[in-house]
């Protein structure tokens, strides 16, 4: 089975063919113009994705050297997610599949995630039942995942998702947007113990989570060193940024890490996921490898 998929959940155009699961093309413009707002401006994704919708479909295909004729079916997110961004990747696939006769299906944003490592798992390595995190700009989710199409909420954020507390972070620290992949790459140079910033366990036995008061905690810490808000003072060092991200990178990573392996335990299940944009973290990853060995668990995230 030949299959298009497109995907406008946020500020990422993205189309992908896909032939009997097995990965042909996999296309993703990124939008820039919102870089210098320190986050996604919703009307100018929109947009954006209104223009490069048309461009990115044909690119994909032809990457994976079909025609649109030879397709049996295409796929579309249907939330959640913005929702101006959504209509366009969403409306432009029913009205394509609708012009060539083929079947149309909408498809969950956080569903797709938790099904996203069977793309990459060699053969049949992820097998049901498995916990699977997912972890992005906008959610942050323990589920239980039971059979296909058979899911258990175990936790959520309650206030803020761990992606936008690494973007909101990398705002104070003027260190640019994505924050995700910028706290990433300086904290490999920095050290975790640097601050003690605070781990949100919340309830006991809980497997929700919460980033809001951690992200308060590193807007306070700088306004005590003079960090933020004060223009007379010379920006950090590189070493010192380092050392802030990699403090506060830790705090997020143990609470995502800990809970995880805290339900695996509970269920009693062999297989871990990660997905999300914030699974390309390289600390989570090491970290959740670095755990599951040592329970004996097999961890699975996405290629890159």
């Amino acid at each position: 089975m030949l299959v298009l998929g497109i995907e406008t959940s946020c500020d990422e155009t993205s189309a992908a063919v896909l032939r009997d699961g097995e990965v042909r093309s996999n296309l993703i413009a990124s939008q820039l113009i919102h870089v210098k707002y320190g986050g996604v401006v919703p009307e100018l994704a929109s947009r954006a994705h209104m223009r490069l919708i048309v461009p990115i479909v044909a690119e994909a295909l032809e990457r994976a050297q079909v025609q649109n004729r030879d397709l049996d079916g295409i796929a579309a997110t249907y939330g959640p997610g913005l929702i101006g961004s959504i209509l366009v990747g969403l409306n432009f696939a029913k009205a394509y599949a609708y012009g060539l006769g083929i079947p149309f299906i909408g498809v969950n944003h956080m569903e797709a995630h938790l099904l996203s490592n069977f793309l990459s798992a060699p053969g049949r390595s992820l097998e049901y039942p498995f916990v699977c995190l997912t972890v992005s700009g906008g959610h942050t989710q323990l589920v239980h995942v039971r059979k296909p199409f058979e899911y258990e909420m175990l936790g959520q954020t309650r206030d803020d998702a761990a992606g936008e507390a690494f973007d909101k972070v990398a705002k104070m620290l003027g260190i640019g947007f994505p924050g995700g992949p910028k706290i990433d790459q300086l904290a490999r140079e920095g050290n975790p113990q640097f601050v003690n910033f605070p781990r949100s366990y919340l309830d006991e036995g809980s497997f929700d989570f919460s980033f809001s008061g951690l992200k308060t905690a590193v807007l306070y810490w700088l306004k005590e060193q003079g960090l933020y808000g004060n223009r007379s003072k010379s920006p950090p060092s590189q070493q010192l940024l380092a050392d802030i991200c990699a403090s506060f990178q830790a705090a997020v990573i143990d609470v995502l890490v800990d809970k995880t392996m805290s339900a695996a335990e509970k269920l009693d299940v062999k297989d871990v996921c990660i997905a999300g944009g914030v699974s390309a973290n390289s600390e989570l990853r090491r970290r959740m490898r670095q755990e599951g060995e040592r329970r004996g668990l097999r961890i699975h995230y996405p290629r890159m």
